[in-house]
């Protein structure tokens, strides 16, 4: 659980810290409606790039930025909706586009969500702690960024094998870079590296984003009512909203589907995995190429109690839409096929895993046989921004994408997509799941038997998360307040 137990001592120097540094922070309730944010910080925001290292961006931590790299202020939560030219499948699909976040993806606010309530309660001291970040990728970016902004030093932890362009980028953001074997599906060795780190006797503290509940929580309470906000300004008289479908990850943004079952009884909760390492749908491992979705065990921030679905996509499709979209045979293709412009010209928002999410959400509609009058929602974690490495590689390795290549790609996995490995869930096979925690965390990462059973049969263990938004919220208020002093 978050622990909001309060080091005056340490507070005190946190707080030092943030008046040298000019921040402060902004309430969960401002990272949902920014209309809440002081007009004076608004007005500030004004000549500040997105990704600007300065503390003022912390106020962009939001899914309600105005979609420019510069200066931008605030508007409606951005998103996408794919036509059925695209899809193959009639009913609505709708994107949330995390690409006008600052560092280009949602990851930095499951960061923020990790980081500030320790720092309020003087938990963790930016002037003499390091924070460190384990990550298959974007969200040990969003941490350095969070760190950079703070004021503190911060060791960012990720594959060796993730994109180029996400070394480039931390170069020159995160204190230290730790590069650990293999890709997406080595999540172990970056848990490795946590504990040898933590053998030195360096005053670090570690954020994993794999087990803090501040990823669960952020995306909760700001996340799911962005889609909520989304779907109330897209959904029509007659239009139902059937469910949102997800890559897990570190099952931080699937916490975005608790808080649309509570407004929405009646939706589901669809997880994704890659096929290739299939840990959900048939206890399985192995690797995969879906980029930012790490994997081989399950997190233990997801409330797999409240999933309905699994839905197994193939790494190969998502590689492959990724050059439909992107490259000039794939665009001009699907300019052929009646699918429109403008969503052309959207498509680069879709990083790998956004592409993933895209998949998962035509499988479910395909699943459930779903109409014009249903609606399902996904993320785009990220954009092509971090991934132009990757289709400079997949030229050299498989030759120039072709009309041929770009006619294949579309039938195959948009018009074809299938409900090949789709699993709904029964009671039995979400216990199944939730107890393949057990091997992760309670016998290598030092969790106990009673939470992981706590998380299973205790009906107030999640709603008891939940409810910590308004406490740290006063806690944020409190520390803006001895900062101004």
């Amino acid at each position: 659980m978050i622990d909001l137990t309060v080091n005056d001592a340490v507070l005190d120097s946190a707080v030092e810290t943030a008046r040298e540094r000019n921040f402060r922070i902004p309430t969960f309730k401002q990272m949902r409606d920014p209309s809440l944010i002081p007009a004076e910080i608004v007005a500030q925001l004004g000549s500040v790039g997105l990704w600007d290292l300065d503390p003022l961006n912390l106020y962009r931590i939001t899914w309600h930025n105005e979609p420019t790299d510069s200066g931008g202020g605030f508007g409606p939560v951005n998103t996408i909706e794919f036509s059925p030219e695209l899809t193959g499948v009639d009913a609505r699909i709708i994107l949330l586009v995390g690409k006008w976040f600052p560092t280009g993806t949602h990851k930095v606010g499951a960061a923020f969500g990790c980081l500030v309530p320790r720092l309020v309660t003087g938990q963790f001291d930016p002037a003499t702690q390091k924070a460190v970040w384990p990550s298959t990728g974007n969200y040990c970016r969003g941490g350095a960024y969070d760190s950079n902004l703070l004021g503190c030093e911060s060791i960012a932890i990720l594959p060796e094998g993730m994109s180029r362009e996400r070394f480039d980028w931390l170069e020159n953001v995160a204190g230290e870079i730790i590069k650990t074997p293999g890709s997406e599906s080595n999540v172990k060795e970056i848990f490795d590296k946590c504990n040898e780190l933590s053998l030195f006797g360096e005053d670090l503290v570690i954020f994993n984003q794999f087990d803090e509940f501040g990823n669960y929580l952020w995306h909760y309470s700001v996340t799911g009512p962005a889609m909520a906000e989304a779907l109330e300004a897209a959904m029509g008289p007659g239009d139902t909203f059937r469910g949102v479908t997800l890559a897990t990850g570190s099952a931080g943004t699937i916490a975005a589907g608790d808080y649309l079952k509570q407004m929405y009884p009646t939706s589901k909760i669809a997880a994704g995995e890659a096929v290739q390492c299939p840990t959900m749908l048939y206890n399985g491992f192995g690797e995969h190429r879906i980029e930012g979705i790490g994997d081989k065990h399950i997190p233990w921030v997801h409330n797999v109690k409240n999933t309905d679905m699994v839905i197994g996509l193939d790494d190969e499709a998502t590689i492959s839409l990724i050059r439909l979209f992107n490259e000039p045979a794939g665009i001009e293709y699907l300019i052929d096929q009646g699918v429109k412009p403008d969503l052309i010209a959207d498509l680069p928002l879709l990083g790998i895993s956004g592409a993933g999410n895209l998949l998962s959400a035509i499988k479910f509609a395909r699943y459930f046989e779903l109409g014009s009058n249903d609606v399902v929602v996904t993320v785009g974690t990220d954009s092509m921004e971090m991934y132009g490495s990757r289709l400079e590689e997949l030229n050299a390795e498989r030759g120039e994408f072709t009309a041929l290549d770009a006619a294949g790609a579309y039938h195959r996995y948009l018009l074809g997509a299938g409900i090949d490995h789709v699993h709904e869930l029964g009671y039995y096979d979400r216990k199944r799941i939730h107890n393949l925690k057990y091997y992760t965390w309670v016998e290598q990462q030092g969790k106990t038997y009673e939470e992981i059973q706590a998380q299973w049969y205790d009906e107030d263990y999640w709603t008891s998360v939940q409810a910590l938004i308004d406490p740290i919220d006063e806690l944020i208020e409190e520390f803006n307040a001895k900062v101004a002093g």
